[in-house]
């Protein structure tokens, strides 16, 4: 049979450069969950814009990831801080910022989301965050995160969430000038994060190559 359209094929194939951004949105189903995380990186010079409006979408990542709300929420409520880095300099991303996913069941699951249309956000719903950014025949940015909704430590019972995709995001795309001192506090404790949790794992692998990146790529 022809090969289907996401098949790489002699056709449409092509060499990947240092001179571009890439796109890997990835993921996999396991029996205690499911995940779906997408990186963008750039293994050479990126573009002033590149940088910016990776940057950018970072920052709207990071915004919506320590919201706190209060309970009972829709996700379309709030889905407006994960852009607002965006607006600011008059960009903007043509998709949904968000999707449930179901321990090991759907991808994108109903009715958890930030639509206008999705149910209230509670403990334990388990959201995709990914604001984005494109330029036709240019280049894609998104960053996805799986986040869980918690509990936050307010005096009244509110909500936040609680990312628990483990992957960095790419040094070389990050114009630190742009961050609040709020986002690299954030920044610099989901790496810490990333490196108790997985670090540990891929020594136990003995997967001393990968540790080293994790290593480079989580330093403060």
């Amino acid at each position: 049979p022809p090969p289907s359209p996401c098949s790489p094929s002699n056709g449409s194939s092509r060499t990947l450069s240092v001179d571009e951004m890439y796109l890997l949105d990835t993921g996999g189903q396991y029996l205690d969950g499911t995940t779906d995380i997408t990186r963008t990186v750039h293994w050479g010079k990126p573009t002033p814009l590149q940088k910016e409006a990776y940057t950018r979408v970072l920052m709207g990542n990071i915004d919506l990831a320590r919201l706190v709300f209060p309970p009972n929420t829709a996700g379309g409520v709030v889905e407006s801080f994960a852009r607002r880095a965006l607006w600011d300099v008059g960009l903007n991303y043509g998709h949904g910022t968000g999707h449930g996913i179901g321990n090991f069941l759907s991808v994108h699951e109903w009715p958890v989301g930030f639509q206008s249309n999705n149910v209230p956000l509670a403990a334990g719903m388990f959201t995709s965050i990914e604001p984005g950014y494109y330029r036709d025949g240019e280049f894609g940015i998104r960053i996805e995160d799986v986040a869980l909704v918690v509990e936050a430590q307010t005096k009244k019972p509110f909500l936040t969430f609680e990312v628990v995709s483990l992957v960095p995001y790419d040094r070389n795309l990050i114009d630190l000038s742009l961050l609040s001192s709020e986002q690299i506090h954030y920044l610099n404790s989901y790496y810490e994060t990333i490196r108790e949790r997985v670090g540990p794992e891929l020594q136990r692998q003995q997967l001393e190559e990968e540790h080293e990146w994790l290593q480079r790529s989580t330093e403060p």
